[in-house]
């Protein structure tokens, strides 16, 4: 109890001013970790792993989440709705694919180029 004798013998005293949040993150490091973090999720991204984690994450919830409302039939119509996703825009990627009368190219003759 000796410091606090000591403490209570000095007197009040005045508070120091409250730190401002830029003061404390820069003391706690955090626009280093927020750094890290950003650099990371960038890496991750440019690599398609991201994107990928996303889409895992968004089809796990489905599946549970249909598995929880409607059980088998649930799961076969979130299936149906995926297969006729891929289905339609593989059908779209053969339509542009294809060229079309309009889209030929029509070069001229030989030796009319300058």
């Amino acid at each position: 109890m000796a410091k606090h004798d000591d403490l209570l013998d000095q007197g009040p005293r005045q508070a120091p001013e409250p730190e401002t949040a830029e003061e404390k993150s820069k003391k706690l490091g955090l626009k280093t970790a927020g750094g890290g973090v950003a650099a990371g999720g960038i890496g991750l991204a440019k690599a398609g792993l991201l994107g990928k984690f996303f889409i895992y994450l968004i089809l796990w919830n489905g599946v549970s989440s249909a598995w929880r409302i409607g059980g088998w039939i649930g799961i076969a119509v979130v299936a149906a709705v995926i297969t006729a996703y891929f289905v339609f825009r593989s059908r779209r990627q053969e339509t542009i694919a294809m060229p079309t009368h309009d889209d030929q190219i029509v070069l001229p003759p030989k030796g009319t180029l300058p």
